[in-house]
This record gives structure tokens, sequence and C-alpha cells, in this order.
């Protein structure tokens, strides 16, 4: 979900292609973007793909055609993977688990109806991710010769770095906490152009790209006070303050400066005094201004794709169309005989 700040990054955000990301090294959030193959993959009633013994495979079709994009693009992804959530984030966690229960009731109450239209609506609220997935998404990055990190806790963070280590050159989530983390570079709707359905309206998603340089100095704010606005409207972290959206935020943050100075000015929204514990609000920034990064990662070099473990996992274990997985293949086949189109020296250059 990430903090919301939609509103005031549209002044700055461009729209690119994928030629515009040519030869770069893009760090991905790993869960986030699973997360959105499991949401959109899906059939007619909303129901996630399956093979033939149940298991899900939304999130190994998605990965497996979105890469053949990137590598066919010359594009170099890294995929980042998040570890352990930290003891703030864990309401969050339990809050989203609540919402994906009762949607997932409401789904099986549409389809029982035979109204997939509503079922779908549901269907997407409904992603879990379990173990099983994302090691099985690790093995197929891991077999299409592209690189895998793993984070300590937050992969956002752990995106931002490398960005700033000069290891990518962009970090790719939906979530703009990629920006209260330092990330200097932000690209959302990381994929081909694509419509989807909004209410009653089609939109087309072209790929976002945010300079936070350029954000910072549009809104005329510090990092450090970008983060105390993500503190006033919330975050994965803290559910921000009642009342406090991105605008007023951002208002009050300009005028007082900080959030020891608003609590200090007894500053009222709303007719109401806002409420809010510094010590707190100083523990949410220190997760944004110094997170726990692992400063260890190794990025290994691209190796041979490999062909027949790829075709093992989707079509002996997962029930993919032969004829459809074979001609995605023939398309890797050609990025130098299975070998991912990028020089080993230039991969790791910094940008």
């Amino acid at each position: 979900m990430g903090v919301k700040i939609n509103e005031l990054v549209k002044e700055v955000k461009r729209t690119i292609t994928f030629e515009n990301l040519f030869k770069k090294n893009i760090a991905i959030d790993a869960f986030n973007t699973i997360y959105q193959f499991l949401a959109i993959i899906r059939q007619r009633d909303g129901t996630p793909l399956k093979d033939y013994q149940g298991n899900i495979t939304s999130h190994l079709s998605g990965l497996f055609y979105r890469n053949i994009n990137f590598l066919e693009h010359d594009i170099k992804p890294i995929y980042v993977f998040d570890g352990e959530p930290l003891e703030l984030k864990l309401e969050t966690i339990r809050e989203r688990k609540k919402i994906k229960d009762d949607a997932t009731k409401k789904m099986v109450e549409a389809q029982d109806a035979e109204d997939f239209k509503q079922a779908k609506k549901y269907a997407q609220l409904t992603s879990k991710l379990d173990a099983g997935m994302i090691e099985e998404s690790k093995k197929l990055i891991k077999y299409m010769g592209i690189p895998i990190v793993q984070a300590s806790t937050e992969g956002e963070a752990q995106a931002a770095y490398m960005v700033d280590r000069g290891d990518a050159w962009a970090c790719a989530s939906q979530d703009y906490d990629t920006l209260l983390f330092g990330g200097k570079r932000l690209i959302r709707n990381f994929a081909i152009s694509r419509s989807k359905k909004v209410k009653d309206t089609t939109v087309t998603l072209d790929i976002e790209y945010v300079s936070l340089a350029k954000f910072l100095k549009n809104l005329d704010i510090t990092r450090e006070q970008l983060i105390e606005m993500g503190v006033l409207i919330g975050t994965d972290f803290f559910s921000g303050v009642k009342g406090i959206g991105q605008k007023i935020a951002l208002n009050l943050i300009k005028k007082y400066d900080s959030i020891e100075n608003i609590i200090k000015n007894k500053v009222k929204v709303g007719g109401k005094e806002i409420s809010l514990d510094l010590e707190i609000a100083n523990n949410i920034k220190n997760i944004f201004l110094n997170p726990n990064i692992n400063k260890d990662y190794h990025l290994t070099k691209s190796k041979k794709i490999d062909l027949e473990k790829i075709e093992e996992l989707l079509i002996e274990q997962h029930n993919f169309s032969k004829q459809r997985v074979e001609n995605a293949l023939e398309r890797l086949r050609k990025l130098k005989d299975g070998k991912v189109q990028v020089s080993l020296d230039n991969f790791f250059k910094k940008n």
C-alpha cells in the first residue's frame, strides 16, 4: 500500500517507455511485483490461474512473460526480496489479512450467485503470497539468468540503497514509500503499456518515472520533511493522523517545518488538536532514514539461461501450455543462443 502522495507526485512524474531503460539495471521490489500478478492475472470468475493440482500459478506466468519482455529490450532486472517484517509493520499485515478474509467471503458469495464481475472485483483483494510461491518465484528468476538480492527487512529500502550505491539505476515499485527510503529514481507500472478497467472507464497504464530530487525541489521540502509528511498521512508502519491527507500534511510541514513544531504549537485540524506521540513519530522517521540494509549482498553475474529447468518448472510441474512456453522460450533462444543479451562488464558498471 505505502504512503499516499499520488496527488503531490502528479506535477513531476513523467511517462517513459522501455526504450528509455535500455541497458539499465532496475532493482525491482519483488513482493510488490508478485502481488500485482496474483491480483491481476485471473480467470473470468476472479480465481487465480492454477495447475491441475490446484496450485496457484499466476505469479509464475507474470514473472515468465514480463521478464522475457525485459530481456528482449535489453533491460537488466534485479529482483529484491523482502526480509523479516519490522514489528511496527505487523499491525498493517494483520489489517491486510482481515481485508483479504472479508474479500474472500464476498468473492465466494458472488461466485455462487454467478455475478462474475463482482467476484473478480473482490478476488483482486484476496491475494496471498506463501513461502512456497516465494521459493518458486526465486527459482524461475534464477533459471532466467536474473540476479536476486535478499533484503534484511524492507525490499524498497534495499533497492533504494542499491541505486544510491550505483548497482541499479532505478527502483521499480508501485509504492511511493521508495521515495521516503531515499530511492533517487522510482519507476511505477513497470511493464509494456497496458489497459485496465477503473469503474466504467478504460485507463491506459504507462510506465511512470519520478525523480526524488525533482519531487523535493517542486515541493520545496527536504527528504526528512517528506518522511514527516508520511508520518502524518500514514505509512505501512503507522496509520497516520485522522483528518490529515497529503495536501494538508504538505501545508503543515511547510508552515511549521517539523512535526515537533506542530506539536509544540498545538496545531488543530478540523477544530481538533493534533494528537501525536513525538517518540513514535521519531521511531517511524528512523525506519526510513536509517533502515536495516543488507550491505553484504552479491550480485551473481548473469549465467546462461537454463531453458530445460524453465520447461521442467512450468510445463512438467505446473501444466503450462507446452506450445505457449516453447514459443516464449524461442524468444529467449534468440538472445545470443540462450544467454542474457548484456555485457557482464557493463552489468555492474556504476551509473
